[in-house]
Formats: C-alpha cells, sequence, structure tokens
C-alpha cells in the first residue's frame, strides 16, 4: 500500500515542478548577457528537417520569428500566421516557427511529428525550424538575443509562452513584439507588418 502511493506522490511532485517551470513560478533564468552575435543574420538555424540555413537569406524581408507549439491553447494561430504569410509573402514578409517545449511540455514530438502536425491540419507552408530552448539556461542564443534587455532593450523580456511573435525589420533589428493573445491577424500586426515591408 505504501509503494503505490509513494509512486502517486512522486508523480505528483514531477507534474507540480513541471508546471512551476513551465509557468515561471520557479526561476530558471535565461542567460543575463547577450550572445556574442549581434545580428538575426550572423545565425545558422537547422530547419524541420535537419538542414542548416544561414538567417542572412532572408535579409532584406520583413521577417516574423514565433515559438510555436502542437498542443497549446493558441495552436489554432497557425491558421492566422500562415494566412499572413499567404497574403505578404510576395511583398517581401517571411515568418519563421520555431517548435519550442519550454511550456507545460506542449510542443513534445519530433520534428517529423511537428512537420506533418503542421502540414495535415494548419497546411503550414511559411519555414519550419527544429525544436529550439526559447528561455531558460538553454536557451537558444537566438532567442537570448531577441529577449536580452540590452541586446534589445526596447523589445526584451522574457518569453511567457507559445506564440511570442518577434518582427524583425530589413536592417536584422526588432521593430515589434507581439504576446501570445495577440492574434496574428489583429490590426496592430498588419499595421506593424505594412510598415516594416521593403518599399515596393
Amino acid at each position: 500500500m505504501i509503494k503505490p502511493l509513494i509512486v502517486v506522490l512522486a508523480a505528483i511532485v514531477i507534474i507540480a515542478a513541471a508546471i512551476a517551470y513551465g509557468t515561471g513560478l520557479i526561476r530558471n533564468p535565461s542567460p543575463s548577457t547577450p550572445p556574442a552575435k549581434t545580428s538575426i543574420f550572423q545565425f545558422t538555424m537547422k530547419d524541420i528537417d535537419g538542414k542548416d540555413v544561414d538567417l542572412s537569406t532572408y535579409r532584406g524581408r520583413a521577417i516574423m520569428i514565433v515559438n510555436v507549439a502542437s498542443k497549446c491553447g493558441y495552436t489554432s494561430q497557425y491558421a492566422g500566421l500562415q494566412s499572413l504569410y499567404e497574403e505578404y509573402k510576395d511583398r517581401g514578409f517571411v515568418i519563421l516557427g520555431f517548435p519550442a517545449n519550454n511550456f507545460m511540455g506542449q510542443e513534445p514530438g519530433t520534428e517529423e511529428e511537428i512537420k506533418d502536425f503542421c502540414s495535415t491540419n494548419y497546411n503550414v507552408k511559411f519555414p519550419m525550424f527544429a525544436k529550439v530552448s526559447v528561455r531558460g539556461e538553454d536557451q537558444h542564443p537566438l532567442n537570448t538575443l531577441l529577449t536580452n534587455p540590452i541586446s534589445n532593450p526596447e523589445h526584451g523580456g522574457e518569453i511567457t509562452w507559445n506564440f511570442n511573435k518577434f518582427l524583425i525589420g530589413l536592417d536584422g533589428t526588432v521593430k515589434a513584439r507581439f504576446g501570445t493573445k495577440e492574434e496574428p491577424r489583429s490590426e496592430a500586426v498588419i499595421a506593424a507588418i505594412e510598415n516594416a515591408l521593403p518599399a515596393k
């Protein structure tokens, strides 16, 4: 009788810890100093198929970087993101999706599973990348660059949940940032994209 009770208690502790880390109740601070790289265009990232992608490939375009997840209450934002991409891709706009499992384990799948989910459920065509950590001690340097208050004083700050949206201008700097609850097709997002697009 004692052993099952111990197992149940251990499971409760593990779940509680996961919730605490996922919601920020337990601090797992991201790096306090910005990375050596000072521009997103200096990064090479793995895409969803494991191929290297030099982000300088996207120089000259307005870029939206989004941390995405397949099992989140906001996962339906994939539809709005894809709609944005379809509307503005020919005007010099691209969305880069980075799956992250930082929040309540809401992106547990493999890259292959994530790719299949996005394609099957939302017909995602914008570039998707391999999973990264967007906050905490193992935060990817790209996300450190985006969120560190030294490297990004105007729009820095920890990513708080899935589907944070960073709008990068033609010069590679963050022009706007939108939180999880901001729908991809909100008036504020669309206005910011219009302002960031290359001149016609």
